[in-house]
C-alpha cells in the first residue's frame, strides 16, 4: 500500500516560524516531523509515498529528495496554491493509483502503528480513520466510534488523528486542481455508514501552534532525561 503525506499547507497558526520553514519540517525531538513519518512508514514496510507540496515546497523536496535515504521511493504532487485536504488528495490520485492508500497529515506527531494500517482491508468502506481522545483544543471531537464504526452520534466523540486508510472513491467528486476540504466527505461517508475506525491512545500531538510544538518537545525530552 502506498502512503500519502499532506504537506502543502501554510501553517498560518505557526507563524512566524512557518514564514521560513514549512510546518512539515518543524523539528521536534531533534528531527523534522516529516522525518519521523518517513522513517516509521519505511519501518512498517511501506515502500512508496507521495507528498503534496506548495508552501516552501522546495525545502521539503530538498530534505526528502527521492526518499532513498529513508528506504522509500517518494514522488511529489505540486500545488501552485494549497488545495486543502480533499483537493490535495484528488490532485495526487494519478500518482497514488486506484487502490486504497495510507494518508498521514504531516503536521502531526504520532506513534500510531503503521504496519497494520498498511495491510488494513477497507472492504466496502470508503475510509478507516484513526481517532484519538479529544485534546484540550478540540473538546467536542469529530466523530463517534462504536464497534469499529465511525459515526456522528453526540457521544462518546473522538478527534480525527489525521491518519487514515482511504479509498480514492472518497474524493471522487473532487476535480484535480480544485480547492476542497476533506471534512464534508468524511461526514457524508459516516452518514452512509461507510467509515470504520479505531481508537489510538498513545502519543499523538497536533503541532498546529507554537505552544503545542513546545509541549511535544517537552514530552519527548522527558523520555531521554
Amino acid at each position: 500500500m502506498k502512503a500519502m503525506l499532506l504537506a502543502a499547507g501554510r501553517g498560518e497558526r505557526l507563524r512566524p516560524l512557518t514564514e521560513h520553514t514549512p510546518k512539515a519540517l518543524v523539528a521536534v525531538g531533534g528531527k523534522p516531523l516529516m522525518g519521523w513519518h518517513l522513517e516509521r512508514l519505511a519501518a512498517a514496510g511501506c515502500r512508496e509515498a507521495v507528498i503534496n507540496v506548495s508552501h516552501l515546497a522546495q525545502q521539503i523536496i530538498d530534505y526528502v529528495a527521492d526518499g532513498q535515504r529513508f528506504g522509500l521511493s517518494v514522488r511529489y504532487s505540486r500545488e501552485a496554491e494549497p488545495l486543502e485536504t480533499a483537493g490535495g488528495i484528488a490532485t495526487a490520485l494519478p500518482l497514488l493509483g486506484s487502490a486504497p492508500f495510507l494518508l498521514v497529515n504531516a503536521d502531526i506527531y504520532c506513534e500510531v502503528p503503521f504496519r497494520p494500517l498498511l495491510a488494513h482491508p477497507l472492504g466496502g468502506m470508503l475510509a478507516h480513520l484513526v481517532l484519538v481522545p479529544n485534546p484540550p483544543h478540540r473538546p467536542q471531537g469529530d466523530f463517534s466510534l462504536a464497534a469499529g464504526h465511525v459515526g456522528t452520534a453526540s457521544a462518546p466523540r473522538y478527534t480525527y488523528a489525521g491518519v487514515a486508510v482511504m479509498s480514492p472513491q472518497l474524493v471522487g467528486s473532487v476535480k484535480r486542481g480544485e480547492k476542497a476540504p476533506l471534512a464534508p466527505h468524511l461526514y457524508r461517508a459516516a452518514g452512509q455508514e461507510r467509515l470504520s475506525g479505531e481508537l489510538f491512545t498513545g502519543l499523538w500531538q497536533d503541532v498546529g501552534t507554537p505552544e503545542r510544538v513546545a509541549e511535544l518537545a517537552a514530552q519527548l525530552a522527558s523520555r531521554t532525561s
